[in-house]
């Protein structure tokens, strides 16, 4: 097989150009942009559960130990679990910690569908750019005598045009938007095991006896 014979410019530019166009002019800039978002955030690895329960296990062993006032605040990686040590250390409450996490969760469920709805409609527009290359091949062709060259040109083009429709669709841009999903999926499962292990901890007994030291809040307490 002659690989240079599958590339053609013109016919790429027509259904990648067109595609684009027609993708951001129905989902809007803004979707566009969390579509590019969601896109960026798989070069980056995935979440990861065990990694952010041991940055925060201190904090969690101090406030069982000492009492939610005066444990000091974790430093994780995640942004989310940042926020969350830090709702436990200033706020005092798991309540709050919580409330951190569902707007974070709010704001990754938003980004991911619209960059899912943008893909989805790229998945559906790039076989009809396919097909609006291959009617525009055949329009170029002369009136009258037609030269076999011509027409062998012309058909080359239009059955490049559909095949690089169906193999953007197909093999890249439904692809990409399965992975998204996958990948969401997976880290709202990692971070609710995250919080259900975070809630456990704070409401075990402590050594004493004296119940969750998650209300065991240092010396006001005990005054």
């Amino acid at each position: 097989m002659e690989w240079t014979y599958l590339w053609d410019t013109t016919s790429a530019c027509v259904v990648l150009g067109g595609t684009l166009l027609a993708t951001v002019l129905r989902s809007g800039v803004s979707d566009l942009g969390q579509t590019l978002a969601a896109l960026a955030s798989l070069a980056h690895p995935p979440f990861d559960m065990l990694k952010a329960r041991s940055e925060i296990a201190g904090q969690v062993r101090a406030i069982r130990r000492d009492g939610i006032r005066l444990a000091e605040p974790a430093h994780p990686s995640d942004a989310e679990m940042a926020e969350t040590a830090d709702a436990l250390a200033y706020r005092g409450s798991l309540a709050a910690a919580m409330e951190a996490h569902d707007r974070h969760a709010s704001k990754r469920d938003r980004r991911r569908v619209a960059a899912l709805a943008t893909l989805m409609q790229m998945g559906e527009l790039a076989p009809v750019f396919g097909l609006a290359g291959t009617l525009l091949a055949l329009a170029q062709l002369p009136g009258g005598e037609v030269m076999a060259r011509d027409l062998l040109g012309a058909v080359s083009i239009a059955v490049l045009s559909t095949l690089y429709g169906l193999l953007l669709a197909h093999l890249v841009i439904m692809p990409l938007a399965r992975k998204i999903e996958r990948r969401g999926e997976a880290e709202e499962r990692a971070r609710e095991e995250l919080l259900q292990w975070l809630h456990d901890q704070l409401h075990r007994d402590g050594p004493r006896g004296k119940g969750s030291k998650l209300h065991s809040v240092g010396p006001e307490a005990a005054a």
